[in-house]
């Protein structure tokens, strides 16, 4: 592609310090390692604190390069780049880089600066002041909103000027008399003197409250005199009812540790009372428990006997006899089984 002001190109950017040398043959081909370079130093050239990433080894690190410095240049020069030829980094990038190197070697001729043959350390500090265009631009706005307000109160002002017109002329076509005006002079002289007179009785009243806040200042400071000392003699002297008072505390104190003494005795001794007690439900339930299992037993016992005394006569006799014989054995061994069981209870 064709290269136009190429030559321009290289002149500014070695005008403007740029440490290597750039010719026509680093762009017949693509070069974004140049053009990525040469952008990097024209944005520190501008602005030395910006913090754009100078990585491009990944497409998607040279994309966002690309996109970082042209929003950098548009927002801070208000210079519009072309990313599509930026990326191409060809012939067509140095249209794109002409715009950024015009601009800052525009401003180094304006300020009278030379042509620097410095190392890049030293050509770094050259940057743009624009906080005096910001503090400028603050200024013209102030200024802006003060002109519309202003306006507005003159075009206010403008609309009844015809009824003032008429009243103005009014005025100075009326012929000027001397008494009234002599009367109005003396009335304006005497309201001065009025004021002038209240002003005066103002400073006589302040001069009067001025004393009085004196004299009050004085009998006050006598008075915090008065009680600081009254209040050294009391801390000094100690009351008449200070020994007993320490003597009752003592008192006091040693009739608290005897009731926390006994408070503790008498808890424990309400824990070991309910510990008994439950001690004894349980021995109680137990006893209850084991005279119904023998309840149960002798039940079925008898019913045991019962059911096998029924084959013959002979055996039933006997077996009523040995009943009635075991039915005395029964009552006796279940009224001594829960005197046993009941006794420790």
């Amino acid at each position: 592609p064709a290269l136009p002001h190429f030559s321009d190109f290289t002149e500014m950017m070695r005008a403007l310090g740029y440490p290597r040398l750039i010719s026509m043959e680093n762009f017949h081909t693509p070069n974004f390692m140049l053009v990525s370079e040469v952008l990097l130093w024209l944005v520190k050239r501008y602005e030395p604190q910006s913090d754009i990433p100078g990585d491009v080894d990944t497409e998607q690190d040279r994309v966002f390069f690309i996109k970082a410095v042209a929003q950098f240049m548009a927002t801070k020069a208000h210079i519009k780049l072309n990313t599509k030829k930026l990326y191409q980094a060809d012939g067509h990038a140095v249209k794109e880089l002409l715009k950024v190197t015009s601009v800052l070697y525009g401003a180094m001729n304006t300020q009278g600066g030379e042509r620097p043959h410095l190392p890049e350390e030293d050509s770094s500090k050259f940057k743009f002041d624009l906080g005096s265009k910001i503090a400028d631009l603050k200024a013209a706005r102030q200024l802006a909103s003060e002109i519309t307000s202003k306006g507005a109160v003159l075009y206010d002002l403008l609309g009844k000027e015809v009824e003032l017109r008429e009243a103005r002329t009014e005025s100075l076509g009326r012929p000027l008399e001397i008494n009234e005006a002599e009367k109005v002079m003396k009335i304006a002289i005497n309201s001065v003197l009025e004021e002038v007179q209240k002003t005066k009785d103002m400073l006589n009243n302040v001069a009067l409250d001025e004393t009085n806040l004196e004299a009050k200042i004085e009998k006050r400071k006598l008075e915090l005199e008065r009680s600081q000392k009254r209040l050294q003699t009391l801390q000094s002297v100690r009351p008449a009812f200070m020994d007993e008072y320490e003597k009752i505390e003592e008192q006091l104190q040693k009739q608290y540790s005897t009731y926390l003494e006994k408070f503790r005795n008498l808890t424990y001794m309400e824990q070991l009372l309910d510990d008994h007690r439950r001690t004894e439900q349980e021995m109680f339930e137990e006893a209850a428990n084991m005279l119904r299992l023998i309840q149960n037993r002798l039940k079925e016992e008898e019913q045991h006997l019962l059911k096998s005394g029924g084959n013959d006569d002979s055996d039933i006799e006997i077996q009523e006899d040995e009943g009635s014989d075991s039915e005395g054995d029964l009552q006796i061994t279940r009224h001594r089984i829960s005197t046993e069981t009941l006794l420790p209870g």
